[in-house]
């Protein structure tokens, strides 16, 4: 008794509050969107719960559910697109590992030139939108390309890359995926033992079989997990294969998206979201079962600092492969920027004119669409701050394991399946959310809840327990104490994290460009429209203005973590 009097007064009502937010927002449409896989058409639930003549038309459909869905995974068009999806993720991974190993161990162990600025130059490529970069590659490598027209002049034929292809999305991919790999290994190299290394050395070993039998296994590791990484976000990328995907290639989350914003076919986009959602949990769970409960330190006496090495036979190549691998982001951006300011830019290596006027566009006809991705991110950024806020309270005070869970779980579902489980949960009456902008801020703050969670709870667990009990026992409330005490104590966690979710917000393609009504087109959907329409100077224009916002943001974010003492 005195349990349930606790759950219905204060803090106990706002734990209610958020697990029914949760249940309303994320379980509920993951679990109508497995159902509609066997039904063909969406199910009611919220309907069924409140009228006796929708809920006798749900259990009709029921009657008539199906495993044909099921069966299409194997044969046809879904499983050529989950093999294409699969291999391709596999391939980015697997290039992004090759990619990433020299630079990680150039930047971690060795005095390469110009380090610094290769270490700087390595943060780009994580503030473009991935349907950016795919533009940009367009822009590039396409049939009037400015690198097309070189090549064709050194005597080549066609294109150097054809960017419409299987090889020309993983190439986007890997050059801008790699920063989510890199610095997890640079970490990796640091933290290994260089006692081993200079007893290798000792025994008579030579540098390049001392990397390969002590330093690289050490750091297998963390490859294993940032492997999975990649692949995972290559798996569930949206961006680029939506601009550089042609008809006849077949990728999951293309498919999912014509099926729903195309076709309406509910079963076959509630069915590859299923596949989506299991192919996404094994590869977390994969990465989980690889490193728990495994120790990977080595034992050795007082660590020693490292030497960088300044072997300029090791450096100088380091630094000349670095320098090529970040070129690629840098000239991407570049010539977005260019095709921003340019009159005309046919197959030329240059525009022919300059001029600002596709600015002065932008901040006319498309100034709605700036202010809908600053209204929409400030919203979702509201929602994220108090949920996140109250999770990681009861995360770290109350141990609650299932809310820690609930949070986690976004970081599986890939957004374009999250977002046609949202449309298909809230597509009819009484909760007919789906093509209003309560949804898409709902949709949003889920999505990116986990890093303001990360972010509140790691403050939260510095703040000692004594502070909130002292404020009890002056006769406050645990509700009180926790808003009034803990609260402003967190304020640095929260600060770092709200701006690591305004950023996500404003640069999220998949939910944008599958749920956003007409009125409140975000400045992603305006662009992705923009490239649609051939209208790229425009969305060249937009796409400098975003990413310059992106990276204001990103400054200020860093700059409030790194002062960030708790």
């Amino acid at each position: 008794m005195n349990r349930l009097k606790r759950n219905f007064t204060g803090i106990g009502l706002v734990r209610l509050v958020i697990y029914a937010f949760f249940l309303l927002f994320l379980i509920i449409p993951l679990l109508s969107v497995f159902l509609v896989s066997f039904t063909n058409e969406p199910i009611n639930l919220f309907g069924s719960l409140i009228s006796m003549e929708q809920f006798q038309t749900t259990i009709d459909q029921f009657k008539n559910a199906t495993l044909d869905n099921f069966k299409t995974i194997f044969t046809g068009n879904y499983f050529e697109g989950l093999l294409n999806s699969l291999k391709l993720s596999f391939i980015v991974s697997l290039w992004v590992l090759v990619i990433c190993v020299p630079i990680a161990y150039g930047i971690a162990r060795t005095k390469m030139p110009f380090k610094k600025t290769i270490s700087a130059l390595c943060t780009i490529p994580l503030v473009v939108p991935t349907f950016i970069s795919a533009y940009a590659f367009i822009i590039m490598f396409g049939r009037a390309g400015w690198v097309t027209y070189i090549y064709e002049k050194l005597g080549g034929e066609g294109m150097l890359i054809d960017p419409y292809s299987m090889t020309g999305i993983a190439i986007v991919q890997i050059f801008f995926f790699f920063p989510y790999a890199l610095w997890p290994m640079v970490a990796a190299f640091k933290i290994s033992d260089v006692s081993l290394e200079e007893a290798s050395r000792n025994m008579g070993s030579k540098g390049i079989l001392t990397f390969c039998t002590v330093t690289f296994p050490l750091a297998i590791p963390g490859m294993l997990s940032t492997a999975l990484v990649i692949f995972a976000v290559s798996f569930s990328d949206f961006g680029t294969p939506i601009i550089l995907a042609p008809s006849d290639l077949n990728l999951i989350v293309v498919q999912a998206y014509r099926e729903i914003a195309g076709f309406f076919n509910w079963g076959g986009a509630a069915i590859l979201t299923v596949i989506m959602i299991a192919v996404a949990g094994v590869v977390y769970w994969l990465q989980n079962y690889l490193l728990k409960g495994k120790n990977y330190d080595t034992l050795s006496g007082k660590p020693k600092k490292i030497k960088l090495s300044e072997n300029k036979g090791l450096t100088v190549p380091l630094a000349i492969f670095s320098g090529f691998v970040v070129l690629i982001p840098l000239l991407a951006m570049i010539t977005v920027f260019l095709q921003s300011i340019a009159t005309t830019w046919g197959k030329d290596p240059l525009p022919e004119g300059y001029t600002l006027e596709h600015y002065k566009t932008i901040f006319t006809s498309s100034l709605g669409n700036i202010q809908n991705s600053l209204i929409l991110a400030g919203g979702a950024l509201v929602l994220s701050v108090v949920i996140a806020t109250f999770v990681s309270y009861f995360v770290v005070r109350q141990k609650s394991t299932t809310l820690d869970f609930m949070t986690t779980v976004p970081l599986i579902v890939p957004g374009i399946a999250f977002g046609i489980a949202l449309i298909q949960t809230f597509n009819a009456a009484p909760l007919q959310l789906t093509g209003t902008a309560i949804i898409l801020v709902i949709a949003y703050s889920v999505r990116r809840l986990p890093y303001m969670v990360r972010s509140t709870v790691g403050t939260m667990k510095a703040i000692k327990q004594d502070i909130e009990e002292a404020a009890i026992n002056l006769g406050a409330t645990t509700l009180t104490a926790a808003v009034t005490v803990i609260g402003p104590l967190m304020i640095p966690g929260i600060a770092a994290g709200s701006i690591l979710v305004f950023v996500t917000v404003i640069k999220e393609t998949s939910i944008s460009i599958l749920m956003a009504p007409a009125e409140w087109a975000p400045m992603s959907l305006a662009i992705f429209q923009n490239v649609l329409r051939a209208e790229y100077y425009s969305a060249a224009a937009m796409s400098v203005i975003l990413v310059v916002m992106v990276l204001v943001l990103q400054a200020l974010a860093s700059r409030i973590s790194g002062g960030n003492k708790s």
